[in-house]
């Protein structure tokens, strides 16, 4: 039964997470507001991914105590400004009073992952959308412990990352699949069941509809993509 005190509180901190732009939407920031609620004292939180921190503000705020890793290299692209991002990021901690929470790693991921050496309690994957990078952060995943979670988002949604999750994570023997909200999968460190497999290879028919709107919001069919259930304008299935 949900608790209405986390309920409001809940409200306080997607109020102002919402007004960070990003993708993550209220039923994701709940997933993972609830899984970072759920730690310990002193827990690590590790996201790959940072953007400009809709989703650690989300993480940072809901830890009862600990520290979330934001590892994010800030590189300059066609579509994000790189180092600028990263100030951005700051400003939206401090202006929240979340800076204490977290610790900004302007790294790549394998880089930080490499010389890592103690446990974390709860890995969240949103770096960068290719198969091999979405591969290679699942790999975060040996500082955890049976029973930690791992959160993935554009899971079924981005080619790249659906791609790295059926290679990485179907055969597996340490991934339990769970659930997905939107495109944010929820897995967990055990090993997996048949039902869990069978789980995971379901959600690629909402994989196939999410390349379908893909290919409609380019040919700017936005009505069609409307009426089969899109209703994020402007914006690809996430």
């Amino acid at each position: 039964m949900d608790n209405p005190l986390d309920d409001d509180e809940f409200g306080h901190i997607f109020a102002s997470a919402d007004r960070v732009p990003g993708w993550l939407t209220r039923d994701q920031a709940r997933v993972l507001h609830d899984e970072a609620r759920r730690l310990g004292p002193d827990a690590i939180v590790v996201e790959i991914g940072s953007h400009q921190g809709r989703s650690t503000t989300v993480l940072a705020a809901a830890l009862r105590s600990g520290t979330v890793v934001a590892v994010d290299p800030f590189i300059t692209t066609r579509r994000y400004a790189g180092p600028s991002v990263r100030v951005q990021l700051e400003r939206h901690l401090s202006d929240r009073g979340l800076s204490h929470r977290v610790d900004v790693v302007a790294d790549y991921s394998r880089a930080v992952r490499e010389r890592w050496s103690e446990p974390i309690d709860l890995l969240f994957v949103d770096g960068k959308h290719d198969m091999g990078s979405c591969i290679d952060d699942l790999r975060w995943r040996s500082h955890l412990r049976p029973g930690d979670r791992v959160l993935v988002h554009d899971a079924f949604s981005s080619l790249g990352v659906t791609l790295g999750l059926l290679v990485a994570a179907l055969p597996s023997r340490d991934l339990i699949f769970l659930d997905r909200t939107g495109s944010l999968a929820r897995f967990e460190i055990g090993p997996p069941s048949p039902r869990s497999r069978l789980l995971l290879i379901g959600q690629t028919g909402w994989w196939v509809r999410n390349l379908f709107i893909k290919v409609l919001l380019r040919l700017r069919l936005h009505r069609i993509a409307r009426l089969i259930g899109h209703d994020q304008p402007g914006a690809d299935p996430y």
